[in-house]
């Protein structure tokens, strides 16, 4: 199953694209990571990158976060070529969480999502009401207002996750990539980072594109999956569309079966073994 992603071209009343690709090759000295790619993400839009292991995902991600230079191609935000608008005018409209972020002993989950004010800041006002409100704003939108002055050491994997998602709130983009949210946490943990992200695209209007291993938990809360394998786009589409066993089997040598989720009504993979081998 191979499903071309929807392009700039798309039919009267289809929403544009925010962020874009266009025949982007990616490569780590003469090692080429993805090649030749094309996709769209389309705004106020929930998009899940998944594929196995050493596909390209992260590097994907990179590039479209403008950390990465293309080795050919083009990544495009709202239109123009990424690497030609100013750093601090991508800081603005674009935030970004790497998969495992790093920040200094003893901050402070208000000192950490304070940073996230840095692109909205001159010379002449480093510092003003308008940031403490949107900081205080970010904190109470991730349920961490009471945990302001609590070191980050101090916290749950869950609620240092959502302390760098609310970093990446103050920063006041209304497009956020997030790579691997849910890396290291236990289930309930997932659930309560990708409600989040869920609720801050619903209510918040914001474009997230995230990296995702769990393929039930990207059926579930994505509008559209993205699957790569060996640096391309296998399908691009609906989750109800893009997995089928025929694709699972392409994707990640997976025989599974896929039935509805009796929650959500989407799509629900049941692995049965790998490709030629038992169960």
């Amino acid at each position: 199953m191979k499903t071309p992603p929807a392009h700039l071209d798309s039919p009267a009343g289809t929403p544009a694209a925010r962020l874009s690709a266009r025949g982007l090759t990616l490569a780590y000295d003469d090692h080429t990571v993805v090649d030749s790619l094309d996709l769209d993400v389309v705004e106020n839009t929930v998009t899940c990158v998944v594929g196995p292991n050493g596909c390209g995902k992260s590097t994907l991600l990179r590039a479209l976060g403008r950390l990465m230079r293309p080795r050919a191609g083009s990544v495009e935000l709202d239109g123009r070529d990424i690497h030609r608008v100013p750093t601090r005018s991508v800081a603005q409209v674009l935030g970004i969480l790497p998969q495992q972020p790093t920040a200094p002993d003893g901050l402070t989950v208000g000192d950490l999502v304070a940073r996230g004010r840095h692109p909205a800041q001159k010379w002449y006002r480093q510092w003003a009401a308008e940031d403490r409100t949107v900081v205080q704003g970010a904190l109470e939108r991730t349920g961490l207002a009471e945990l302001a002055d609590t070191p980050l050491q101090e916290l749950s994997g869950g609620q240092r996750q959502r302390a760098w998602i609310s970093m990446v709130l103050a920063q006041g983009t209304d497009l956020l990539l997030l790579d691997e949210p849910t890396t290291f946490l236990d289930l309930v943990h997932q659930i309560d980072v990708l409600d989040l992200v869920r609720d801050l695209n619903r209510s918040g209007g914001r474009t997230v594109v995230m990296v995702l291993h769990d393929l039930n938990l990207a059926a579930r809360y994505a509008d559209t999956v993205v699957v790569m394998r060996s640096g391309t786009v296998l399908a691009c589409g609906p989750p109800a569309e893009v997995f089928t066993p025929e694709l699972l089997r392409e994707a990640f040598d997976l025989e599974a079966v896929v039935t509805a989720d009796p929650v959500s009504g989407g799509p629900l993979i049941v692995p049965v073994g790998r490709a030629g081998g038992g169960a």
